[in-house]
């Protein structure tokens, strides 16, 4: 299937990835599939998954036809490409294609997003299919809780995956969503972890996505209050920005024992980061979105089955990296983001 697809070339122009705004979009997030086998509150909020419209397997991308937009978005100078979910690693055949797209020339990383739930099991195979990089979804280290957030019983699987992927050596990262009055009397521990673990945690804003979702003003906790708690143990010295971290603004903690590790905060609302948004989404619904906080859409999958050629598709991904808004206004109207989180990617 990917052999023939790895000889798509194409002549890319410097211009096709800059928006109008002067940005350049180098980085492509992947949604696999809307569906996950957790149901957080802030994603998925109904515990039983009632009223969320799952998508058909027909409805998604297949592989092939994924393997041909990554070509051609790498062929246009795209470099960094995300696989998300939904939960990526529930998708069948998920290893096979992880592996075709390590074999396209000109990818430079490729990064999966994961609540670790099949991590145990499914990590060395992931390092043998050609990831390097994981970011793991974790909002709490209490086992109850966790059951509490996401409405399974399964934090001691997860954690196992965690510890399975350390010893693979995998590069790691945490994602803890902070939310008021739900965990904000962990993220002492959470930092903890840092120091005494060669990972970093990057605690998240909790975000209004979608129209189930369950965020209120008295939930959410800014980036600030967050380095004032996590301040306390300790010496935070910002470092250098590094292209690889993303959004996250990343800072040494250092301990009065002179232990050290990284923790970084990813500020969506409090200090957006959308003047350096070098991102394009194609979502498991197969439809591009230059913005994870604003509903606009271009119906990818529509003209790729229409039988559009290469170039046509270069020019819808072109035009939506063109209609990149300048930034969000979630600060302004919460509401301005109806998408379902699981089918958006995150």
């Amino acid at each position: 299937m990917a052999a023939k697809l790895m000889n798509i070339q194409t002549q890319h122009n410097a211009t096709d990835l800059v928006d109008s705004f002067s940005r350049t979009i180098s980085y492509l997030r992947l949604s696999l599939t809307d569906r996950c086998n957790l149901r957080c509150r802030y994603c998925m909020p109904d515990d039983k998954g009632e009223g969320l419209q799952m998508l058909r397997h027909e409805d998604l991308l297949s592989y092939e036809e994924l393997l041909h937009v990554v070509n051609i978005v790498v062929g246009m100078g795209m470099n960094k490409l995300r696989l998300t979910g939904g939960e990526p690693l529930v998708r069948k055949g998920v290893m096979g294609f992880i592996s075709s797209l390590s074999a396209i020339e000109g990818l430079e990383e490729i990064r999966l997003t994961t609540n670790g739930v099949l991590l145990g099991e499914k990590a060395a195979g992931l390092y043998d299919a050609g990831i390097r990089k994981l970011n793991i979804s974790l909002d709490t280290m209490r086992p109850e809780r966790f059951k509490a957030i996401t409405g399974v019983d399964l934090f001691h699987k997860v954690w196992q995956g965690i510890e399975t992927a350390r010893e693979l050596g995998f590069d790691i990262k945490l994602n803890v969503v902070a939310m008021k009055g739900v965990n904000d009397d962990e993220f002492v521990d959470f930092a903890k972890l840092a120091v005494e673990n060669p990972f970093q945690v990057r605690f998240i804003e909790f975000m209004p996505v979608g129209n189930d979702s369950t965020w209120d003003k008295g939930s959410y906790l800014s980036s600030k209050e967050l380095r004032e708690i996590i301040g306390g143990m300790g010496e935070l010295e910002p470092l250098p920005g590094c292209r690889m971290d993303g959004p996250a603004r990343v800072y040494s903690l250092r301990m009065e024992n002179g232990n050290s590790g990284k923790v970084g905060f990813i500020s969506p609302i409090s200090h957006h980061f959308c003047d350096t948004c070098n991102r394009l989404r194609l979502t498991s619904a197969g439809t591009l979105r230059a913005c994870l906080l604003h509903d606009r859409e271009a119906d990818l999958k529509s003209l790729l089955r229409q039988g559009a050629s290469d170039e046509e598709l270069r020019s819808l991904i072109r035009q939506t990296i063109l209609d990149k808004p300048k930034g969000h206004t979630l600060a302004d109207d919460p509401a301005h983001c109806s998408g379902q989180m699981s089918r958006i990617g995150g």
